[in-house]
């Protein structure tokens, strides 16, 4: 187990469990299973009067609020069903919970979860969620560049692309942060949160 410590002020921040994001393929973990996890955590959290942070990524319906700039790939132009970026329902129906909607890759940038963090004197997170090497790896980025110690639920993430799931694994979070399994993880809630 690489994992160390939880600070007494740790939060579970979950990225982006919403339907039209858990309805896609993924890998190495199907959605319905890291949403399972991601749930397991968020009760162990919520148990332990730990905070638990929903985030969602969201656009105007015709794309105007999407990050601008030329990229071969993105928001821009595509047609999002009704109910999309509606929080998965296991994780959803919380009234403690805190919500944050963004519009970039990272939760930190434009949106007030920094805020919501410090204001709770939260020092550490637990990042769960999808995609792996997008909202999840700049989260953990901006997260460690904010100050904070991060902790990486790697089987409560996915991504549509498992070489890209990988690199992040195990090149990019190990210089972010600790990275263990939602297993180990609740073990080391259990210890340091009786």
């Amino acid at each position: 187990m690489s994992l160390t410590a939880l600070d007494p002020r740790t939060a579970l921040v979950a990225i982006d469990l919403q339907h039209g994001i858990v309805a896609m393929p993924t890998q190495p973990y199907p959605g319905p299973d890291v949403v399972s996890r991601t749930a397991g955590l968020a009760e162990a959290f919520r148990s332990r009067g730990l905070p638990v942070i929903l985030v969602r990524v969201s656009f105007a319906p015709d794309g105007a609020d999407a990050v601008p700039g030329r990229t071969e790939r993105g928001p821009r132009g595509l047609a999002f069903p009704e109910g999309w970026d509606t929080v998965v329902d296991e994780l959803a129906g919380h009234p403690g919970d805190i919500r944050v909607t963004k519009h970039n890759w990272s939760a930190f940038h434009g949106t007030d979860l920094d805020v919501q963090l410090r204001r709770r004197g939260v020092t550490q997170i637990v990042l769960a969620g999808i995609a792996t090497s997008i909202g999840v790896e700049s989260t953990a980025r901006d997260a460690y560049a904010h100050g904070y110690h991060v902790t990486l639920a790697t089987d409560a993430m996915a991504d549509a692309d498992g070489e890209a799931h990988a690199n992040s694994v195990e090149r990019i979070f190990p210089r972010l942060g600790e990275t263990g399994t939602t297993a180990e993880i609740l073990e080391l809630l259990a210890k340091s949160h009786p």
